[in-house]
Formats: structure tokens, sequence, C-alpha cells
């Protein structure tokens, strides 16, 4: 009889041959674990046996404390690995090689959840991840996804405008984005949260629905924006010649509106975008009209109208006055309004008038009117209540084509705003 410590060697040696080597344990990394929700990250799995099947399962609570999850399985490869940034799942929610795929198909546990909502206040977003081998937890991770850098700062503003003023961190004066929200009302915080996160100071600009401005979307004076543009030129954090506006939605079409009529401002990105002015929004609101310049309401046309040329073109946005470069995004699927089609006509306007400044139209399939979002989130969405009417809303897209819209669009916004907004003589 062998004695026990020979019978223990050649166990090992059993385990090492056979490949279930006892001393390589599982591991479970998210790179980096601590990002910008607009920054991709990579889920990497080590120590598995080469060829193994298992399971990452991706968990969140969001800012409506509603819990969201995702699972996938994977084979690892060669070396007993697994990196999402370069393997596909066998089966799961999401298909394609995706490195945040377990993030953005992430659907909700109750089928009465039809949205993700970010947490409240620009508070990081935690998700979890677990590695599952033969049914167990074999490793887990974190992800801490910020909404706003590290020394970014606010400055609430109240008076003649109201709004928050997001400043960079490093001090001196940065380029300026003056952003709008759309049919909404309120702040548009995040996005100018994130703009500032990546060196421009952002005013996030309420126009209605708001404490001290009017309730709808209606009459709104563009004096108004204009007031905020002067305001924007003569803070000290902002680079009075290097202005850009950004609006979504119906804040699409006022960046749009504003880019033609103020000189100040230098570039434009408009995010789903109506070329034309549609009317007051969004209840039985007793004005019609959405703007008004010099006491006099805009023309605007209604939206069964859109598509006929002679309906349309008193409402058209001048376009081709707008003195710098112009971005527009939309989403071939947008169940609110024919993005696609209105950035199209946006871009076409502006060839026949020989636009002497660069456009760029960025178009995603199966998106829809949130193509662009810039945070890596969970894209599955039902059908919404517009928070101001309470009418039920379709948004259009599917998870996989909004995905891929927002790490599409995301460094190519970025870039459009950089290469605008430098100066030439430091850009030659």
């Amino acid at each position: 009889m062998k004695p026990l410590w020979r019978k223990a060697i050649l166990f090992t040696a059993w385990l090492l041959g056979s490949g279930i080597a006892a001393s390589s344990a599982q591991t479970l990394q998210v790179i980096p674990n601590h990002a910008l929700a607009d920054q991709v990250a990579v889920i990497r799995a080590t120590g598995l046996q080469s060829g193994e099947r298992v399971t990452i399962q991706a968990k969140l609570i969001d800012g409506d404390n509603h819990p969201w999850a995702a699972s996938a399985q994977f084979l690892a490869d060669a070396q007993g690995a697994i990196d999402t940034s370069k393997q596909s799942p066998e089966t799961g929610s999401y298909k394609e090689v995706s490195s945040m795929g377990l993030v953005w198909s992430m659907m909700p546990a109750a089928s009465h959840i039809s949205v993700y909502r970010s947490p409240k206040d620009l508070s990081p977003q935690i998700i979890d991840f677990t590695l599952v081998r033969n049914g167990q937890q074999a490793a887990s991770a974190q992800l801490e996804q910020l909404r706003v850098a590290d020394g970014v700062h606010s400055i609430n503003v109240d008076g003649q405008i109201h709004g928050v003023l997001f400043v960079p961190s490093g001090g001196g004066s940065h380029p300026g984005v003056l952003v709008l929200g759309g049919s909404e009302g309120g702040l548009p915080s995040e996005k100018a949260a994130w703009l500032a996160s990546h060196g421009y100071t952002a005013f996030a600009l309420a126009y209605f629905r708001y404490d001290g401005l009017p309730a709808e979307l209606e009459a709104i004076p563009l004096e108004y924006f204009g007031n905020a543009l002067s305001w924007m030129m003569m803070r000290p954090e902002i680079s009075a010649d290097r202005i850009a506006v950004l609006g979504t939605s119906r804040g699409g079409e006022l960046a749009l509106q504003l880019g033609s009529m103020y000189p100040a401002i230098k570039a434009v990105v408009a995010y789903v975008p109506a070329n034309v002015r549609y009317p007051s929004c969004c209840g039985d609101t007793p004005v019609r009209y959405a703007w008004t310049w010099h006491g006099e309401p805009l023309p605007y046309v209604l939206p069964r109208f859109t598509r006929l040329p002679a309906a349309t073109m008193e409402a058209l946005i001048p376009v081709e006055h707008t003195h710098g470069p112009i971005l527009v995004i939309s989403g071939d699927s947008d169940g609110v309004w024919p993005s696609a089609m209105m950035t199209a006509a946006v871009v076409e306007r502006l060839k026949l008038a020989h636009f002497p400044f660069a456009v760029e139209r960025l178009n995603y399939p199966h998106a829809g009117h949130r193509a662009g979002n810039p945070q890596i989130v969970p894209a599955w969405h039902g059908a919404v209540q517009h928070p101001v009417s309470g009418r039920e809303m379709n948004l259009g897209g599917n998870a996989t084509g909004d995905a891929e819209s927002s790490l599409g669009a995301i460094p190519k916004v970025l870039a459009f705003l950089q290469t605008s907004l430098t100066p030439k003589s430091s850009s030659q």
C-alpha cells in the first residue's frame, strides 16, 4: 500500500495532466473598473479550462430603484480566458462581439418597467458582474460608471436666465457649449456634465417646465437664448469666440434655429432634430406656436404635413445662415418623428446653398429617438409616457441599434466639437 504522501503527489500530477489545476483560481476583471459612463470597459475572465463554457452575469439597480440584468455564455479560449472585446457569446442577452454588451443588453426584472433611468443627481452607477462556473459563483467584479468627471464643479444660475453651468477641472477658460433639452423641459444636466467631463464649459439651460419659466413649450422668446449666449460670453470660464450649441429632439430643432440666428454660435450639434419648426408641445396648449421673435410667432408646420414641401416652406429652418460647422444625428427607426428624413433634408439644403463650413450627418440603422445617447447603459425600452403630456410614446429603434448608435456617435461628437472649436492658429 502506497504512503499517503505518495498518493497526494500522484493525485496532484493527475490534476495537472487533466487540465484541472487546483492552483489556477478563476478571476473576473473589468478594465477599467472606474470610468465615465461614455467609456468602453472590457470584461475579462481567466483561470478557466480551454473550451470551457461559463456564464457571465451583469446586474444593476437604476435611478428609480429597479433591478436590471443580463447574462451570456462564453467559451474560454486556448489560454482559458474570455475577453468581451474579442469574443461573441455563444448564447445570451446579445449576439455580437461587444465589450459592453452585458451592459447595454440588460433587461428590467419587472414587466412594468419600460425604460432605464440614470441615478439621480448625477450619482455613479454601480454594475455587478459574476462569473458562474458549473452552476456556482466562481468570481465577481464591479464597474463604477461616473456621470461626471472628478474636478468638474457646477454653478447654479437664476435671474434673467435659468440653468446650471458645469465647469471642467483645471481652471482657466474653455470652449463653451450651450446645452438644450427637448420637450421634457427642465435641465439637460446629464449632457452638460458629460461635456464638462471632456473639457468644455457646458451650460445646461432650462427654457420651460422649471422654476420661474413657462410650464409648457409654447411662445418661447428666442431672445431668451440670445441672453444666455451673451451671459456665456462674459464668463471667465468660457472662451467667448469658441461657443457651440448642442440640443436633442425639440432641443435639436432649437439648436439648428439658434445657429441660423446668432453669429456667436460657431458650431451646432443636433441630436434627432427637425429641419422645420414644430408647433407648441405637448399638452392641449392654447397657444399653437412654440417660438417667438421680437414678439411675433414664428411659422410652424403640423406634424402630419411635414412631408409636404408646400406646407413646410415657411417653417423651414434656414440652416445655411449658420456661422460654423453642423453635425446632425438621427436614427432610421425613430418612432417620435422622421429624424432620418429631416437630417437628410438639412444636409441637402446646405449642399444646395454651397454652405462654406463642414457638415456631418450620422444616421444609424435600427436606432430610434435615443440615437447617439452619450452613455453606455441598458438600451432596451418599451413604450414610455411623455413626462409633460402623459401620453404614451414609441421611441422606436431596438436595443442593438440604439447601443451601436451610442458607441459610434460618442467619439465622433467629441471629435467634431474639438475640431470645430479649436482656434485655427493652434490647429495648423
